[in-house]
């Protein structure tokens, strides 16, 4: 079962959740914060696979207990009222696993907990290009092989075609290798580059200048 912690400051909004996801068998809700701070504690304590992350919290807000939930197990999907791009981008930047609006069909953050859980990016890859090639377009840095450093030729090639929104059989069809290999890639470049998941890697390889807002796939 997927253990969820649930991070808002609205009861109601909290209980709708609950209920959403008490539907499912393989989900399961284990806990609830009122704050950002409350959320931590929570994960530390009760060590749940996914925490439904509000943004505007007080004492602490959600990109700031996401940023301070970012080297540990947990998985965040910030749920929120706000789908302004900046915010999209912050919470990404902070470490969460994806991004969903409370308005969102059901099924739509039934499936964001899971795809969360299996270490994948909650954002499509077509998405998540956009998103980030609007704010990269207003930096357009130089390419930043200090960042890059401890990739490989090859590791460097799938982190573009990752970064572009190309899935794990797209990049195997195009480098000439297989999915599984693709995936050994992209774990290893998670490891050596300090990030958790395919969400952070697009954001890494718009803002070290590995690709460039408009080039194509």
């Amino acid at each position: 079962m997927i253990k969820v912690l649930l991070a808002d400051d609205q009861p109601l909004v909290r209980a709708g959740l609950r209920a959403l996801l008490g539907t499912e068998p393989d989900l399961g809700v284990i806990g609830e914060a009122s704050d950002g701070a409350e959320a931590v504690r929570l994960a530390a304590e009760l060590e749940p696979d996914v925490v439904l992350m509000d943004i505007r919290m007080p004492r602490l807000d959600g990109l700031e207990a996401a940023r301070r939930l970012a080297g540990s197990p947990v998985k965040v999907v910030v749920v929120t009222t706000f789908d302004l791009d900046e915010y999209v981008y912050a919470a990404l930047r902070a470490g969460a696993s994806g991004f969903v609006v409370k308005d969102a069909e059901p099924a739509e953050i039934r499936h964001a907990v899971r795809v969360a859980a299996r270490g994948d990016a909650l954002l499509s890859p077509a998405v998540t290009r956009r998103l980030i090639e609007r704010f990269a377009a207003q930096e357009r840095p130089e390419l930043d092989d200090r960042r890059l450093g401890p990739l490989t030729v090859r590791e460097r090639e799938v982190l573009a075609g990752v970064a572009r929104g190309l899935s794990n059989t797209q990049l195997a069809e195009r480098l000439f290798m297989s999915p599984a290999t693709v995936k050994t890639h992209v774990n290893r470049m998670m490891t050596k580059l300090g990030v958790h998941d395919r969400a952070q890697l697009v954001v890494l390889g718009y803002e070290t200048g590995l690709v460039r807002p408009g080039e194509p796939a």
